[in-house]
């Protein structure tokens, strides 16, 4: 049997059956997998307890959903080991993050937490190469040394009260293969969250958003961090990109406009 390592993998999920296995099978390591569901109506519920009654052990409990960040704080807080690994439903350690697990676990006390790569799974390609290098993302963190910010309504993150370093290799495999259809849709819903965060802060709409925001990000995916490695499914993937930053930028510009709008008759005689 696999040795235990003082570790809880918290996840949060809603009719994940068809991805959430290959993540629970890849967590053998963890002393504890703290898995919060808002309500799945598929069999997502029944996958999780047929992982209980193998022996595996998991907490598996309903919360009402609380927004990305509040339900993930709320997980965290579950966690009963002294680290613990954020870990979405559709994700899965890759053999070299399981090997270096250790050695990150006993790091240097000044040490609170760690930064981890994601390899997306692209359409027509497969799992990005590890020299794509996508935005590293805090996901392991000693326990009570970090929470979510609240605020964040999207793209949410663990905030550190500490120092955090870079895993030197290893990563978290992305799988959910949406068409260019649901992945516009998805943009659409992230865009939204995003402009109503933005506008809720306080901040001013930049027209010149709508112009230079959209090429900027793509070619940050595409060029800097070297999607263009991957051919056209990296490229589809920036363009993707692209279409948030535009969305984002038009929802806020949009928001304050119609705060701003003139009545109906001053519009008419314009």
């Amino acid at each position: 049997m696999t040795p235990k390592l003082p570790l809880s993998a918290f996840i949060i999920c809603l009719n994940e059956e068809a991805y959430l296995g290959n993540c629970i099978e890849s967590l053998e390591q963890c002393a504890e997998i703290v898995i919060v569901d808002s309500g799945s109506t598929d069999g997502t519920a029944a996958l999780v307890q047929s992982y209980i009654d193998k022996g595996w052990r998991i907490r598996f409990m309903y919360e009402p959903w609380r927004g990305y960040a509040g339900q993930k704080e709320f997980a965290l807080e579950q966690c009963g080991q002294p680290w613990c690994f954020n870990i979405d439903a559709d994700e899965r350690f890759d053999e070299p993050l399981k090997a270096l697990l250790p050695s990150l676990l006993n790091a240097p006390a000044d040490i609170v937490g760690w930064r981890v790569a994601r390899r997306p799974y692209l359409i027509g390609y497969g799992y990005t190469p590890e020299k794509v290098q996508e935005r590293r993302n805090l996901r392991l963190i000693r326990n009570g040394r970090g929470r979510y910010d609240l605020g964040q309504k999207v793209h949410e993150g663990i905030v550190p009260d500490g120092k955090v370093g870079a895993a030197r290799s290893g990563s978290l495999l992305h799988y959910r293969p949406l068409i260019i259809d649901e992945q516009i849709l998805k943009e659409n819903k992230y865009s939204t969250l995003k402009a109503d965060q933005q506008v809720a802060e306080g901040k001013a709409a930049r027209p010149y958003k709508l112009l230079f925001s959209p090429p900027l990000y793509f070619y940050r995916l595409y060029f800097r961090n070297g999607l263009w490695r991957c051919g056209f499914p990296g490229f589809i993937e920036a363009m993707t990109g692209a279409v948030y930053a535009f969305l984002t930028a038009a929802k806020v510009y949009q928001r304050h406009a119609l705060k701003a709008r003139p009545n109906v008759d001053d519009a008419l005689s314009r």
